[in-house]
């Protein structure tokens, strides 16, 4: 196993008793940190419209544990060699991110770095995130912008704002949802491909989801506004930038 896919591996199953090391310290007796994990499968791994295993299904693991106002996460995807991350065999997502509630509105900000095991070339690269949420009964809306500073592996600078919304629909299990986004930002190298097949382009989704205690079942269309008359490099993988129903189900524990 590659390097980077070692070193997640190792985070992902560290995170929890590390939380629990430092909530013992920190936080007051028997408060403690809380902590989460799951698995996943979906038929693709669909990113802001896109594919990152090629239009493959895939496997994920990930655990987070929250102290206080700050979340420290891990998420492992199985990519099985997709082109947009230079034929990478996974994918591992550490995130830090802290929190504070003002006036109705939590505001989050912290930063992801995207480790990548298995790519002929480097395509490690970290971002910077800021988003703000409100809920209103079952409803729940949040709008933000995540920046990747100028890096070699993405080609320059990233931007990616977004907005979207969950609702519940109360007295049963179904939760529906809809969102959409646009990316932006330097080009001039072909790496640039990678987040933005051919330039700067939006994107949207709408799906619903089955909650049923910890198990999640999931159903999602996403499009993008990319036409075929662009000619990105092969880190594109324009054959898997179009529109695409996704299916996939989450188990919590």
């Amino acid at each position: 196993m590659m390097r980077w896919t070692m070193i997640a591996g190792v985070a992902l199953l560290a995170l929890p008793r590390m939380a629990a090391a430092q909530g013992a310290i920190t936080d007051p007796p028997h408060a403690g940190p809380r902590l989460q994990a799951g698995v996943a499968v979906a038929t693709d791994e669909r990113r802001r419209g896109l594919s990152w295993s090629g239009g493959r299904a895939v496997i994920a693991g990930e655990a987070a544990a929250t102290i206080g106002a700050v979340t420290g996460a891990a998420r492992i995807t199985a990519l099985r060699g997709g082109a947009r991350a230079d034929g990478a065999d996974a994918v591992a997502d550490l995130s830090l991110t802290g929190g504070i509630d003002a006036g109705g509105f939590r505001i989050e900000a912290g930063g992801v770095a995207h480790l990548f095991g298995g790519a002929r070339t480097r395509m490690d690269y970290g971002e910077l995130t800021l988003a703000a949420r409100y809920a209103f009964g079952p409803a729940q809306f949040e709008a933000g912008i995540d920046y990747a500073p100028d890096q070699a592996a993405i080609g320059g600078d990233n931007a990616y704002v977004h907005a979207g919304a969950t609702a519940g629909i109360p007295g049963t299990p179904w939760t529906v949802l809809a969102g959409a986004g646009r990316s932006f930002g330097g080009s001039g190298d072909p790496r640039a491909d990678r987040l933005r097949p051919g330039g700067d382009y939006g994107d949207w989704r709408i799906g619903v989801e089955h909650v049923r205690g910890p198990l999640v079942l999931g159903l999602t269309y996403t499009g993008t506004d990319l036409s075929d008359d662009r000619l990105p490099s092969r880190f594109a993988d324009r054959a898997n930038s179009g529109d695409r129903l996704t299916a996939s189900a989450r188990l919590g524990f």
